[in-house]
């Protein structure tokens, strides 16, 4: 690194600093595609809704067990 390249970077704030590290490891990022970013969408909200109808069920069983245990 030249002397010059030096002085310019100890003279920028951490502001413009940030944002040219922050462009620079964006750059390097493998994008997913279309296809894949859809495929990968629907996964994960397949996941979710999996997820969310397992727990409904622990919880409905948990409440009932409760409610057995506790005679209310």
């Amino acid at each position: 690194m030249t002397e010059k390249e030096k002085q310019a970077r100890k003279s920028e704030n951490a502001v413009q600093r940030y944002y040219r590290e922050t462009t620079g490891e964006l750059r390097k990022v493998s994008w997913p595609t279309w296809p894949e970013a859809r495929r990968l969408t629907m996964l994960v909200l397949l996941v979710m809704v999996i997820m969310g109808l397992f727990l409904s069920i622990v919880d409905f069983g948990a409440g009932a067990l409760l409610d057995l245990l506790l005679g209310v």
